[in-house]
């Protein structure tokens, strides 16, 4: 069956979602066809919104509505280390656990020749020269993703920082909890090895 446009187009912009398929876009479109007209509004505004007015802090790479970020901002976070992820929602994720309290670096991707991402298309030389600037960090901690992307860019940042004397440390990558270690696969058993730390 062949919807109306105004419905059409709007299952379309819900397949530009990661992850949502056909099935799942059209019950999203009729689900906000279903709605009050002030949601919807309010629902469309509200991405209007995350779209122009959020803008990335100009020390970290996060996302914030300032030139720079609360995080940054906050004088009684760790000024030694700094936590450099992939991407902002990275940083929500760690800083939920409430176990890290220093600051935090975008890196905005990962190296991916493949891809055509290089250094420059990341934000390392904003980390170099912060890094240059503060000399109360001590300590870089790398928490890119556990692919062959993600330990090459930590490899490369790893080179470029620890001539300065600054500490570079990688999240530990290994076994879930609760995991069997008979289903883990042969990069996550290597890692949880590498990883291990006395009791």
């Amino acid at each position: 069956m062949k919807y109306p446009e105004p419905i059409s187009k709007l299952i379309d912009s819900y397949m530009m979602l990661p992850g949502i398929g056909k099935k799942t876009a059209t019950r999203m479109a009729f689900f906000t066809l279903s709605m009050d007209k002030n949601r919807v509004q309010e629902f469309a505004d509200n991405l209007v919104s995350a779209k122009t007015d959020l803008r990335y802090c100009k020390i970290c790479g996060n996302i914030t509505t300032d030139e720079v970020c609360s995080i940054c901002t906050d004088e009684s976070r760790d000024q030694s280390t700094i936590l450099v992820v992939e991407q902002p929602k990275d940083i929500m994720a760690l800083d939920d656990m409430n176990s890290y309290n220093g600051l935090y670096h975008v890196l905005g991707g990962v190296l991916s020749p493949v891809d055509g991402i290089g250094p420059e298309d990341l934000n390392i030389k904003l980390l170099l020269n912060r890094l240059r600037t503060n000399n109360s960090v001590k300590e870089l901690i790398i928490a890119t993703n556990a692919t062959p992307e993600g330990e090459a860019t930590a490899q490369y940042l790893a080179k470029l920082v620890k001539p300065a004397g600054i500490t570079v440390t990688r999240l530990a990558h290994g076994l879930a909890v609760g995991s069997d270690i008979e289903y883990a696969d042969e990069m996550t058993l290597k890692s949880a090895v590498q990883g291990r730390r006395e009791i």
